[in-house]
């Protein structure tokens, strides 16, 4: 398994590759604001661990190891975001959240947020009633 900090960068190149066809050092530095240097080193060791082809100058590609991962991780994180705004969280500490627990969180926790989030996304009574819970509650604190 890649570490977090692979995953970090995997899942920016998938995002990458699947929005614009193609993943650039300079983009991929952009968007997780580090120094091209960095995601040069990291690029490399990508390639050695086989999850891309590198050719300096040329480019980058996902191999299928890959986009399986990145699309694994992309899919996480937006499960991870529904589920804290199921849950009440606030829209402005979400994206926060969730870069905080995502590395940190085992596969079979994911796959149980992911039954309950369709638990709640195939009943809308049921999250309503989870509202309605959490509104009892902040009346009762304020």
């Amino acid at each position: 398994m890649p570490t977090p900090s692979m995953e970090d960068y995997l899942e920016q190149i998938y995002k990458l590759i699947d929005d614009k066809g193609y993943a650039r050092v300079s983009d991929i530095a952009e968007n997780l604001n580090v120094h091209p240097s960095s995601v040069t080193k990291m690029v490399q060791k990508l390639d050695k661990t086989k999850y891309l082809i590198y050719e300096r100058y040329r480019g980058l590609v996902l191999t299928p190891k890959g986009m399986k991962i990145g699309k694994r991780l992309v899919d996480r994180h937006s499960l991870l975001e529904e589920f804290l705004k199921i849950i009440g969280v606030n829209e402005e500490n979400i994206y926060k959240d969730v870069e905080g627990i995502e590395h940190h969180l085992s596969w079979d926790a994911i796959t149980c947020i992911e039954y309950l989030v369709q638990y709640f996304q195939e009943d809308p009574s049921r999250l309503e009633e989870l509202r309605k819970l959490k509104e009892l509650d902040e009346n009762k604190e304020g």
